[in-house]
C-alpha cells in the first residue's frame, strides 16, 4: 500500500463506493456511530479522509465550521456533488496542513487501516486537535487472536486498498500521556470494527 497505488484504487472506488459502504450494514453501523452527536455551534471539525462525503449528512453543517479532506481527487468530487457548501481539499492525511490544535473535533471514519503509515496519521490528528477536543475513530482493527484465514486473505485486501492487520493499541499507545480514550465501542463484525473516542488533554 502506498499513496499513488491507493489514489488508484479509490479512482476505481469512487463511482460504486456509496452502494458497498453507504446502505444497509455500513449505513446502519455509520448512524451509530455518529447519529445524536451534539457538537457545539462554531466548533471547527476536520473529516480526515472525507471519501465520498458518507458521514457529513449525520451532522448538522449549517452551525459548525467543516473541513473535509481526501487524497483522492475522484472522491471529493463525488463528496462535492452531494454537499457543495463543505470546504473540501486534496490533501494527504499522512501530511495535514493544518496548524497545531485547529480543530476542536476530528473524524476518522475507515482511514487508519487505509493509509500506507497510519502511525503518521495518527500523529497528524492528535497534533491538529485542540486540547479538550476529540477524535472520533470508526475503523477496523485486529486482535490478538489472528486467524490462519485472515492472515491469508490480508495481502489480497491491501491490494484493495485496506488492511484488516493493524492494532488500535499500538497505533495509540505513543499518546497515552496526552490523550485519553473516552469510548471504545464495538460496532459491527463481532467487534473487528469499531468507535473509539479519544479526547486530547
Amino acid at each position: 500500500m502506498n499513496n499513488r497505488w491507493n489514489a488508484f484504487i479509490y479512482k476505481c472506488w469512487a463511482p460504486v463506493y456509496d452502494f458497498f459502504f453507504n446502505r444497509g450494514l455500513f449505513y446502519r453501523a455509520r448512524k451509530r456511530v455518529f447519529d445524536g452527536m451534539e457538537i457545539p455551534k462554531g466548533s471547527n471539525v476536520l473529516f480526515v479522509v472525507v471519501g465520498t462525503g458518507a458521514d457529513l449528512e449525520f451532522f448538522w453543517l449549517d452551525h459548525v465550521r467543516v473541513v473535509g479532506i481526501d487524497y483522492s481527487p475522484d472522491m471529493l468530487k463525488k463528496a462535492k456533488q452531494k454537499y457543495p457548501s463543505v470546504e473540501l481539499k486534496q490533501m494527504d492525511a499522512q501530511h495535514l496542513l493544518f496548524p497545531n490544535q485547529s480543530f476542536d473535533l476530528v473524524i476518522a471514519s475507515l482511514i487508519l487501516s487505509v493509509v500506507p503509515h497510519p502511525h503518521q496519521a495518527m500523529a497528524e490528528m492528535v497534533r491538529v486537535t485542540k486540547k479538550g477536543g476529540q477524535i472520533i475513530v470508526f475503523d477496523k482493527f485486529s486482535d490478538s487472536r489472528r486467524s490462519m484465514f485472515k492472515q491469508i486473505i490480508r495481502p489480497f485486501l491491501q491490494v484493495l486498498g485496506t488492511d484488516i492487520g493493524r492494532s488500535f493499541e499500538q497505533l495509540y499507545e505513543t499518546y497515552q500521556q496526552e490523550c485519553r480514550i473516552v469510548e471504545d465501542t464495538p460496532v459491527i463484525m463481532k467487534g473487528m470494527y469499531r468507535k473509539i473516542v479519544i479526547e486530547k488533554i
